[in-house]
């Protein structure tokens, strides 16, 4: 039943996508040829839906596999210019002919926004544009938007062993606009702090650099997202001193080794109990149990892995995370010395030993089907909580937990310094994950989207409150929801998302874009619709 369910969903959405291909075929070649009398350079490459490669290249970078079903909505034309002043002529014809605009780099979108929509779309894929010129005297990188994190790194270290970029763990996205964090937060900040320009397309078509944006503009694009603002082409980003040298460590602790209480003793730890330096992030899940353990038995438990970047040298380190973590009996075993892109590597969730050009494989990690959920936490969660997570956790075959810890420098810029706001008080952020099998069919993807709803709800007296925060990297359509509605309440999701900066973000967006043109799911609206 499955098998015909899904061959039958298939030809409906075929008939629906040749349907509306026929319907607008008039208005197609109108816009065709705006695009070719409006850009400087070649047409750009652009590709309909019965184009031979549509499909291939709409499918290349969706890495959440909830968003490649048949049904998802899916652009009247992906475009993938190899030259500014094409994207220039995607917004000229899009505004004109009425067609929205979404943007895509690495396609790591927890909720597909870069790249479904539910009107009449273009997507403009930037796998082409992703030039990075790295200025090692200067200290700083010119990085086309196209460019993935791992791809930044691994051109960076190419041209200096002692620069780096404070991002994150995920090679194969860019998400500098949400604010982006890694394992060097704590001495460096966010992604967003180490932006010093940009090239951005406005409304007009026109691009803009910092000066000419203006620095609302500019402040608004560093942590709450480019997407609403206009279509990025280049970052102009700071680089920060690394050792030739760095350390990485990890180390594993199930329920049966004493999971709990040690995840309960690293929330005091992490952000506040060792210098800056030291990042002790955390992942959890559920693995099987080791049936020669000295526990014993068989069946499946909790793990709570430890992950550490020290930079500097491992002697050090050890030192310190045995006068203040003992409970985690970390030893020098545990850990390698490696270089800072090596590091990036580890952290990516690659094999000690991998070669670190796997950082420009844009499909290097495995592709999912996964719906997440973020939470900042402000005061250690008790054990009685910590195990209640751990009982849900053994519901579900593969739900996780991604945290990354606050503290020191990221928690030392003020709220309003950028877009990002949250700041002091917060200890660490949750990435919840729950992920699954998309063959399962769409009955079991609404228990596990239940599931997490229902784990969302548990953490509330366990989170930050008034109001509850979220990641915008982390987007959540869920937020802002009233009842079964498909409405989403701005003022909700905004300030979950944004805190008291979220007023400014939307006096930014009536100044630059008041029709709403640059538009989604969850955007910064302008006055006028707000």
């Amino acid at each position: 039943m499955e098998s015909s369910h899904h061959t039958i969903l298939s030809l409906f959405t075929f008939l629906v996508l040749t349907t509306q291909w026929k319907a607008s075929s008039a208005s197609s070649d109108d816009f065709l040829q705006c695009l070719a009398t409006n850009s400087n350079e070649s047409k750009p490459q652009v590709y309909i839906p019965n184009n031979p490669s549509y499909l291939t290249i709409l499918q290349s970078s969706i890495n959440n596999l909830r968003f490649a079903m048949p049904e998802t909505p899916k652009p009247q034309f992906i475009i993938t210019p190899d030259h500014d002043s094409q994207v220039q002529a995607v917004v000229v014809c899009s505004k004109k002919y009425g067609l929205n605009i979404k943007v895509r780099s690495g396609g790591h979108d927890f909720e597909g926004l870069s790249y479904t929509s539910n009107v009449s779309f273009v997507l403009i894929d930037l796998i082409n544009l992703r030039a990075i010129d790295v200025d090692v005297k200067d200290n700083s990188a010119w990085v086309q938007a196209g460019a993935t994190l791992g791809e930044v790194y691994y051109r960076v270290a190419e041209r200096s062993p002692v620069h780096g970029f404070p991002a994150g763990g995920c090679p194969t996205v860019g998400h500098i606009s949400g604010g982006g964090f890694g394992p060097m937060v704590r001495k460096y900040g966010m992604s967003a702090d180490h932006v010093l320009d940009a090239r951005l397309i406005n409304t007009k078509g026109e691009i803009l650099n910092r000066e000419t944006m203006g620095e609302d503009l500019f402040w608004a694009i560093r942590g709450g997202g480019v997407s609403s603002f206009g279509v990025l082409l280049a970052w102009k980003i700071k680089l920060v001193p690394v050792p030739p040298i760095v350390t990485v460590c990890v180390v594993a602790k199930t329920l049966e080794q004493g999971a709990t209480d040690v995840v309960h003793k690293w929330q005091s730890v992490a952000s506040y109990g060792v210098p800056k330096e030291i990042f002790i992030g955390l992942h959890v899940g559920v693995v099987n149990k080791n049936s020669n353990a000295t526990s014993g038995g068989v069946g499946r438990t909790v793990q709570a892995t430890f992950q550490v970047l020290f930079l500097g040298p491992t002697e050090n380190l050890v030192y310190v995370m045995d006068k203040s973590f003992p409970e985690l009996g970390m030893e020098r075993k545990d850990c390698t010395k490696m270089s800072w892109v090596e590091s990036t590597v580890r952290f990516a969730g690659f094999p000690s030993g991998t070669p670190v050009d796997i950082l420009l494989n844009r499909s290097a990690l495995p592709k999912t089907t996964f719906k997440a959920k973020s939470d900042f936490v402000t005061e250690p969660i008790p054990k009685s909580g910590l195990e209640g997570i751990w009982k849900r956790f053994l519901k579900e075959e593969r739900p996780e937990m991604v945290i990354g810890v606050w503290g020191g420098k990221v928690n030392e810029i003020a709220d309003d310094k950028i877009a990002f706001p949250h700041r002091a008080g917060n200890m660490y952020l949750i990435d919840h994950v729950i992920n699954w099998d998309g063959k399962e069919g769409p009955e079991a993807s609404k228990k596990h989207i239940a599931w997490i709803r229902e784990l969302h709800e548990y953490m509330t007296p366990y989170v930050s409150k008034s109001p509850r925060t979220a990641f915008l990297n982390y987007k959540d359509l869920d937020l802002g929801r009233i009842g079964a509605s498909t409405y989403s309440d701005p003022k909700i999701w905004g300030e979950m998302y944004f805190k008291s900066n979220f007023k400014r973000l939307v006096k930014v967006k009536s100044m630059v874009d008041p029709d709403n043109f640059f538009s989604s799911e969850q955007n910064i609206p302008p006055t006028m619709t707000y």
